[in-house]
């Protein structure tokens, strides 16, 4: 979210859930953010099971698609996640049409609904895209 030097809004609501998914501590969000400023390593956090990366990953899908208008910063927070998380195409998948039916008993406006589902459509392609860069760039050695 960093890399390009701006924090977008987009990209500080996807922060704030995935600091809420990940139940980080009021102070950790400022900390992990500091030490990325000055180049210092941060201290190990807890592990993550892979139950637990799914839900995450979905929580923050699901608040970037609600804003209808992906922004292609949020597409690269989305492919960066799944990446770390090992989030394969057929798990993105199943996510997706988790999220489809959600959408679907959440919003009864049928324009709404339609909305969210275009953009989850064309979510699928550009973060699966973003997801396979990420992974080409992977450095040698590194497990992810």
């Amino acid at each position: 979210m960093l890399g390009d030097g701006v924090l977008t809004r987009e990209e500080k609501r996807l922060i704030i859930k995935l600091g809420s998914a990940l139940k980080l501590s009021p102070e950790e969000p400022a900390y992990i953010y500091s030490c990325i400023q000055s180049g210092e390593a941060s201290r190990s956090g807890d592990p993550v099971s892979p139950e637990s990366m799914r839900e995450i990953y979905t929580k923050v899908f699901e608040v970037a698609i609600v804003n209808a208008s992906l922004s292609r910063d949020e597409f690269r927070v989305l492919a960066n996640l799944r990446g770390q998380f090992d989030i394969d195409d057929q798990l993105h998948e199943e996510i997706e049409q988790e999220l489809r039916e959600m959408m679907k008993e959440k919003y009864g406006d049928k324009a709404m609904i339609d909305t969210l589902m275009d953009t989850l459509k064309d979510s699928v392609g550009l973060v699966g895209d973003l997801f396979d860069t990420f992974r080409k760039k992977t450095p040698e050695g590194d497990e992810r």
